[in-house]
């Protein structure tokens, strides 16, 4: 799918923090394993949709020239030594000092043009997270094997934590300071895209999703993602997101489990018991009472764990609010953000392919004046969680 002409989204009304009365900070984060044939590309697009922005390439040991290319195509080049997607985005956190980071990666297949919209929705709305949903008509682009795991590792994470996105699995992704310098990044790989959602929906942070064109690799570059072991490892990061997030439902699961397990294997026991008076089947006992312990040890670390969690979550969103936000008090009043999406500034999905731009956890600010959704295939809003 070619990406609609995008007009360009002025960086004046968004370039001072007035709070602190200097120009608006802008990162631009591209992780890079052998991107030789894409980097300089990313870097150019996002140099001419962002001319004001530090572009940043963190090269993950790549073996090929992809350092070369992005230091001739301008950008800032470090390194990362430990392999991983994960590590690179702590180092990533940890180095740059911005007020407004966009993440993408360095394959190419982002719309560098959605970026100045993203960011004006951040601010605008004191925003930490935009996601970038990807749309394509390509099936090459986006293979099925990964939207079918994409929909559904998006389906678990909804279940538990009440999320709202659309594409959890994104690699364009803009955040506040707020957001990056309270992130914990423990994934290592690919899961991380896993936990930079979780981070945001734990801590309720104000979060939105926009569309985003998403084009297929051009030639020479091959995806760095395996479909089903890094499947596995995202699956198990969230089943310990489940078990460290949320306790009290991981372990009454396990207990209600163990719990109806040492019933059915006592229920005869016990008729036999009342007719005859006799146990014949000593181990089969001992095993349900064992599974029953089991049960109840288990309810009872939820409880203890529930509040191990709570107070945790308390630390965090402390930790989150020490960091300042960016104020848009004095910042010159921008379009109202409907009006730049029906002038085309902002693309949403297509009629045929259309999801709607749906702020996840917005603020009272967001809800106030916020239209009704429109029928399916309409671009609009969807109401915040």
């Amino acid at each position: 799918m070619k990406s609609a002409a995008m007009p360009a989204v002025s960086d004046q009304s968004f370039s001072r923090d007035p709070m602190k009365n200097r120009p608006l900070e802008t990162a631009v984060l591209i992780p890079c394993y052998n991107e030789e044939a894409t980097v300089a590309r990313v870097v150019d697009d996002f140099r001419r949709h962002l001319p004001d922005a530090r572009i940043f390439v963190y090269d993950n040991n790549s073996t090929d020239r992809t350092v070369e290319r992005a230091m001739a195509a301008g950008a800032i080049v470090r390194f990362e030594p430990l392999q991983g997607k994960g590590n690179v985005i702590r180092r990533m956190f940890a180095d740059i000092e911005a007020d407004v980071y966009v993440m993408v990666d360095g394959d190419a297949t982002y719309d560098a043009g959605t970026a100045p919209g993203m960011i004006r929705l951040l601010i605008d709305h004191q925003l930490d997270m935009v996601n970038g949903a990807r749309v394509t008509d390509i099936k090459e682009a986006y293979r099925p094997g990964h939207r079918f795991g994409n929909r559904m590792l998006t389906g678990i994470v909804a279940w538990t934590f009440g999320n709202r996105l659309k594409d959890m699995l994104s690699g364009y992704r803009v955040f506040s300071r707020r957001y990056v310098k309270s992130f914990p990044s423990l994934s290592s790989g690919f899961e991380t895209e896993t936990e930079l959602t979780v981070h945001a929906l734990h801590l309720r942070m104000p979060v939105a999703e926009i569309a985003t064109a998403y084009k297929d690799r051009p030639a020479g570059s091959s995806s760095k993602l395996s479909t089903y072991k890094d499947g596995i490892r995202i699956l198990w990061r969230i089943l310990n997101f489940v078990k460290e997030e949320r306790p009290m439902a991981f372990f009454s699961i396990v207990a209600v489990f163990f719990g109806l397990s040492s019933v059915g294997l006592m229920a005869p026991i016990l008729k036999e018991f009342i007719e005859t008076g006799l146990v014949p089947r000593v181990p089969t006992a001992v095993l349900s009472m064992s599974m029953m312990i089991i049960g109840f040890l288990s309810f009872a670390c939820g409880l203890i764990l529930d509040t191990v969690t709570q107070g945790r979550s308390e630390m965090k969103r402390m930790r989150y609010l020490d960091t300042p936000a960016i104020s848009t008090s004095s910042i010159p009043a921008s379009p109202p953000f409907r009006e730049m999406v029906e002038a085309g500034s902002i693309p949403l999905r297509p009629a045929a392919n259309c999801i709607s731009l749906a702020p996840v956890i917005g603020s009272p600010a967001m809800q106030q004046g916020m239209p009704a959704p429109e029928e399916k295939g309409a671009g609009g809003y969807l109401s915040a969680a």
